[in-house]
């Protein structure tokens, strides 16, 4: 048995409203970085959906090269490799936190243009032909008839992606970012209460999570989702 080593609980529930604080800047970061990666992630799942090569091949390029490089790297090349270009450039940085939403905005959008994109494959051709039977022009058909089924379909793998992001913060304590694992630090290094603030941090995300599980898996028996 290892002596003199004693745990105070104490410690983690007085540093509780620090870690909200962190929690607080966590959940912006994820929300804006997905509403911005959802808007990048379905323009590049409709252009890989597209005949136009150009459109295709870029697309194709991005999300290639984003899902096969970690976040971690890709944060830190945005936060100290682009600022390092742009200071020398234009003598100007992009902040920390900004650094990290572009970040999830970038890397979730890879990954939601690939739930788009198999969303939109996935609707029977048979419904897009009757729109256009029915005189609808190619953006109505796909507007009124493809996208609100699709969108239908989406709604489980967008929420795991939520789910996945919100964790994915965590590795921008590397570039100073005051989420909550960076506030969990900052506690560590003046109290050296390492197990207690990190099982707080733990269980923080925990709860987070499964709130958010529990959420969609309410919405998706709402929208009876299959």
């Amino acid at each position: 048995m290892v002596s003199g080593f004693n745990l105070d609980w104490g410690i983690a529930i007085y540093a509780l409203p620090l870690l909200l604080g962190g929690i607080k800047l966590t959940i912006i970061i994820t929300i804006a970085g997905l509403f911005f990666g959802f808007l990048l992630g379905a323009a590049a799942g409709l252009a890989r959906t597209s005949k136009n090569k150009p459109l295709y091949g870029i697309a194709t390029v991005y999300v290639e090269a984003i899902r096969g490089t970690p976040i971690l790297v890709q944060a830190l090349y945005l936060y100290f490799g682009v600022n390092q270009l742009l200071m020398q450039t234009i003598n100007w940085k992009i902040e920390s936190v900004p650094a990290g939403i572009i970040a999830i905005a970038i890397n979730s959008g890879a990954y939601i243009a690939e739930i788009v994109r198999g969303a939109v494959q996935s609707i029977d051709k048979g419904q897009v032909e009757a729109g256009r039977s029915l005189g609808l022009s190619s953006f109505k058909t796909f507007y009124y008839v493809v996208w609100p089924q699709a969108f239908k379909r989406m709604i489980p793998p967008l929420g795991n992606q939520f789910i996945i992001s919100l964790k994915d913060t965590s590795l921008f304590a590397f570039i100073a970012v005051g989420e909550l694992l960076r506030q969990g630090q900052i506690v560590i290094s003046a109290t050296f209460a390492a197990f207690e603030i990190y099982t707080m941090v733990a269980v923080l995300y925990l709860a987070m999570t499964l709130s958010i599980s529990t959420v969609l898996r309410f919405v998706e028996k709402r929208l009876d989702v299959s």
